[in-house]
């Protein structure tokens, strides 16, 4: 098994550093592994294991992980809402809530922001409906968000992949209307560059929901979160209606998880430091409400 380090850039500090992977044995294992075939269709096409995680994560007994996963992730509890001690399960904690001031935004319209807190990889201009994430295999906007697809080919992409010790809930990155929400059902594989690099396509074989938005100036953009192993759970708490940047979209609940933002051709431009990152095939480590993206045109008619 090749046990090379995921490497991601923070952002806040420039340093790149080795990604601390929850049950990273394991999932090496799973997905590395050629005698454990029979093993990843049981564990990931089927969700009756990631269902009894959730059964268990909801429960009071799972409230003992809370502490030790704190301490292994080094997670920042002076940002959340409430402190460690109040939450009834492990998902309660998972899904917590941070006070606003963590996570402050430039509410200009013309700046998009990071959905979500995670490690961000930037596709400025696609191959017709193309991506490769890293360590991964190329995969398809048509397969991703099926018929919603055929505005955003030759467009630009984010994915904002989502690691344990990360803030769970996820924003608007700007302004509009939701036009049309699209679940579609699907497998729970890992979300993790490891599990990318033995080549199942996450983004269109996971469960995942599709947001089509319209925007006044950009035209339609796509927000899609994609379910990973563990719960799966994806939960909107904003399906209809006008939205606001930085109104909160909705929640995951455990399992390492994935947001991805499609827009039109030419509409939009990606920060630089996000670009050359992603360029060199590292991945940073962004916050809810840093830039993402700038508007460079308006859309064209469709």
């Amino acid at each position: 098994m090749q046990n090379t380090p995921i490497q991601v850039v923070n952002r806040e500090t420039g340093l790149v550093f080795d990604e601390v992977i929850l049950g990273e044995k394991w999932i090496r294992w799973a997905y590395q592994d050629s005698s454990t075939k029979l093993l990843e269709r049981l564990l990931f096409r089927a969700p009756l294991i990631s269902r009894l995680f959730g059964c268990w994560f909801d429960s009071r007994w799972s409230r003992g992980k809370i502490k030790s996963v704190i301490e292994e992730l080094s997670i920042d509890m002076t940002e959340a809402v409430r402190p460690a001690q109040d939450y009834a399960s492990f998902n309660d904690f998972f899904a917590r809530h941070l006070k606003p001031e963590a996570r402050p935004y430039n509410p200009a319209p013309d700046e998009i922001i990071a959905p979500a807190d995670g490690r961000v990889l930037v596709f400025p201009t696609l191959e017709n409906d193309i991506f490769v994430p890293i360590k991964g295999h190329p995969m398809s906007i048509n397969t991703m968000l099926q018929d919603m697809a055929k505005p955003f080919l030759g467009g630009a992409l984010a994915i904002v992949r989502l690691c344990p010790a990360d803030y769970h809930r996820y924003h608007f990155p700007m302004a509009g209307m939701i036009e049309r929400c699209q679940e579609i059902d699907g497998a729970l594989h890992s979300v993790n560059p490891i599990a990318l690099g033995a080549g199942p396509d996450v983004f269109g074989e996971n469960k995942r929901c599709n947001t089509l938005i319209k925007n006044d100036t950009i035209g339609h953009y796509c927000f899609s979160e994609v379910g990973a192993f563990g719960v799966g759970s994806i939960l909107n708490t904003k399906t209809t209606g006008a939205v606001q940047k930085m109104d909160e979209k909705g929640y995951f609940k455990f399992g390492g998880s994935t947001v991805v933002v499609v827009f039109q051709p030419g509409t939009v431009a990606f920060s630089p430091d996000l670009v050359a990152n992603s360029a060199a095939g590292r991945e940073t480590l962004v916050k809810v409400g840093q830039p993402l993206a700038r508007v460079t045109a308006s859309a064209p008619v469709e």
